[in-house]
């Protein structure tokens, strides 16, 4: 995934994550869970998020691929600049922050609103 992320209002959207260690070789990612969050202010907690995925199936484990997926419901009353992060829990239980930046929800020409 890349930072700054976009997305129209009400759109459906797929985001690949690849998860690799230094030298760039996939990381089997089996059970391992992966949260997106997406709120108001980079100092809300996850329970007022305004997006909140908990990923625990992914594409392709043992090549460390995995999806997050929005639907249309995940965005359709929301507009403007959001934070987002994307934390990792390992089988180990270790708990880590791998991405976080701003998150823009655009107003397409056909929203009322």
């Amino acid at each position: 995934m890349a930072s700054d992320l976009r997305i129209y209002r009400g759109d459906s959207k797929t985001w690949e994550l690849e998860f690799k260690n230094e030298a760039g070789t996939p990381i089997d990612i089996t059970g391992w869970t992966v949260y997106f969050t997406v709120k108001e202010r980079d100092t809300d907690t996850d329970l007022n998020a305004k997006i909140n995925k908990t990923i625990i199936v992914h594409s392709d484990p043992t090549n460390g691929k995995t999806n997050i997926v929005l639907i249309p419901a995940d965005t359709i009353n929301l507009k403007g600049i959001y934070y987002y992060d994307i934390r990792i829990k390992t089988v180990a239980g270790t708990i880590s922050t791998v991405e976080s930046d701003s998150f823009e929800i655009l107003k397409n020409v056909r929203s009322t609103t």
